[in-house]
């Protein structure tokens, strides 16, 4: 990327950054959870789906497995049944389950804090990763990707990749450490409010009428 091209990502970011924080100035992960463990699951549920959804889905899939233990001993046929409606259920329970005994025989049954560490665990790719990280332990360590994340910053010609790790670099570059807590979450209430992926008119959207 050249100097040019970086200097203006940066001013673009700054300034989309701005908007977003007065629009979202409180925000929180929507998933439900009460520990790490639960916003594991709830992050791999959400795939492909809609917290709303999910929120549904975990508020019977919590009290059927309150503890860690009892997905040690979940059946997978079982698991499906009880997550079907969140789509791509068969995968899912899959890497939930197998991610529940990595956790166990690697990590003494606490999901682990570091970005290395989590990228092990099935289902459990950057973006879940920084999820949890920055939910769970408040820890950043960069930014999380999602389908709302990709298409925006495309949109906004804050990157032109299309592989959600080459886009969390390119954000990284242009965006100081400090805005990549919470960005994810403006960017994807921003999408969900203003610019959804429907087709409309991106000259009514709010970030469209920055004089950037």
């Amino acid at each position: 990327m050249s100097g040019a091209l970086l200097a203006e990502r940066r001013k673009k970011a700054a300034a989309i950054i701005a908007l977003l924080k007065k629009l979202y100035p409180e925000i929180r992960v929507s998933l439900n959870h009460s520990n790490p463990w639960e916003l594991l699951v709830a992050v791999v549920l959400s795939a492909q789906c809609t917290d709303k959804k999910v929120n549904e889905v975990t508020a019977d899939l919590f009290k059927k497995y309150p503890k860690f233990e009892d997905y040690l001993r979940a059946k997978q046929s079982a698991f499906e049944k009880d997550i079907k409606s969140t789509g791509f259920y068969r995968n899912k329970a899959k890497n939930i389950l197998l991610a529940a005994k990595l956790v166990k025989e690697q990590f003494d049954g606490k999901v682990p804090c570091t970005m290395e560490e989590l990228i092990t665990i099935p289902g459990v790719g950057r973006k879940t990763a920084n999820v949890i990280l920055e939910a769970a332990y408040g820890i950043v360590e960069g930014v999380a990707v999602d389908t709302h994340v990709r298409r925006l910053t495309r949109l906004w010609g804050l990157t032109e990749n299309i592989d959600p790790e080459k886009i969390e670099r390119d954000l990284m570059e242009i965006i100081p450490r400090g805005e990549w807590r919470n960005l994810s979450l403006r960017i994807i209430m921003y999408g969900r409010e203003y610019c959804s992926a429907k087709k409309h008119n991106h000259s009514e959207c709010p970030v469209s009428k920055l004089k950037v």
